[in-house]
């Protein structure tokens, strides 16, 4: 079953790419960025028992693959993560949020909200994490640089 969801995820991750205008490699690496994120999703939640839990691991885990794949093809992050995060869009909670609405039961509809805005807060902080910490690293790494070859050049 784990097979034909990953398959599923890296071809609506691909179609999302083309609509979204991306060609070549890059297309075929953020489709491949939306199975991991999958895969891991699955795998997290299967061993957590959290939706939450399993979100924020697998949005850490495509937004590191997302950060190297962007310095390997020298591409923009958000090409490949916002196709990346595809898989684990919470649109289905905001269907069943407006569903409940509409059929007049509040409290299950605003139950659903907490659950999806809960979702969608979770994959934008492993995001954010990741992002945050590949920058710092990033700045760190340069202000090194700009010391050694400050050091290296003669008086």
């Amino acid at each position: 079953m784990l097979f034909k969801e990953t398959i599923a995820a890296f071809i609506a991750t691909f179609g999302f790419g083309i609509i979204f205008n991306i060609k070549g490699k890059n297309l075929i690496f953020s489709s491949i960025g939306g199975m991991i994120s999958w895969i891991i999703y699955k795998l997290a939640l299967q061993k957590t028992g959290s939706d939450i839990a399993g979100l924020f691991i697998s949005s850490i885990v495509f937004s590191a693959y997302s950060e190297a794949c962007a310095r390997i093809l020298k591409t923009p992050v958000t090409t490949i993560v916002i196709c990346a995060l595809i898989p684990l869009v919470p649109g289905g909670g905001m269907y069943y949020t407006m569903y409940e609405a509409i059929r007049g039961d509040m409290n299950k509809s605003f139950q659903t909200l907490a659950t999806t805005l809960a979702s969608a807060g979770t994959l934008a902080l492993g995001v954010i994490f990741v992002s945050t910490i590949t920058r710092l690293i990033s700045s760190a790494r340069h202000r090194y640089m700009e010391i050694v070859d400050k050091n290296r050049r003669p008086y």
